[in-house]
Parts: structure tokens; C-alpha cells; sequence
């Protein structure tokens, strides 16, 4: 099974077992995007680059995916992720590339 599909799996069974802690988390999130200047495809962007920096690899992979909704291509992606090398490190940007690639295809 992919980590994809784990990852999807572990929601769902957040949302069923805690829905108005999800419901909150996602209001929470839509609430703090909209009250600032920032785009969404920017938002998305700065979101991929945290989840990066803390190695949660099914955040990566959401916001990569909320990132390419949002209008980002796939240079636009990577350069978020690439441009961390210095502040993160390789070992994390490289990972957070390969976590990627399944959204990119």
C-alpha cells in the first residue's frame, strides 16, 4: 500500500472519529488563509515548505496537490522546496522531492 493511500486512509478515520475537531482544523486553516494579502498558491507553497521542514510526509504530498489546484506547476513546486536547501538541509529537501513525485505523474 502506498503511503498515498495511508495517508488517506488515517484521515478518514480522523474525520469519522473526531469530526468536529476536524471540522475546526479545517476552518481553523480557511479562516488564517483568508485574512491576509497572501494567494492561495502562495499559501500552499509556504504550507509544502513546513511540512517539509517537519517531515510529515502526507502534508507534503496535500500540499503539493493543494499547491498544483491553486495554479503552482511542478518547477514552481520544487523551487519551494529547493530553495529550503540551506535552511532545512538536502537530506529533508530531497526527501520532501521524492515524496512529491506520485502527485507530480
Amino acid at each position: 500500500m502506498s503511503d498515498k493511500k495511508k495517508i488517506s486512509k488515517h484521515y478518514h478515520h480522523l474525520k469519522a472519529n473526531f469530526p468536529e475537531v476536524l471540522e475546526a482544523v479545517e476552518n481553523l486553516g480557511a479562516t488564517v488563509r483568508q485574512a491576509g494579502p497572501l494567494d492561495r498558491k502562495t499559501t500552499e507553497l509556504i504550507q509544502l515548505g513546513v511540512a517539509a521542514a517537519t517531515g510529515s510526509t502526507g502534508a507534503v504530498n496535500s500540499h503539493a496537490k493543494r499547491a498544483l489546484a491553486a495554479g503552482a506547476n511542478r518547477q514552481e513546486i520544487e523551487h519551494a522546496l529547493l530553495v529550503l536547501v540551506s535552511t532545512i538541509g538536502f537530506p529533508k529537501v530531497a526527501a520532501a522531492l521524492a515524496w512529491i513525485q506520485e502527485v507530480m505523474e
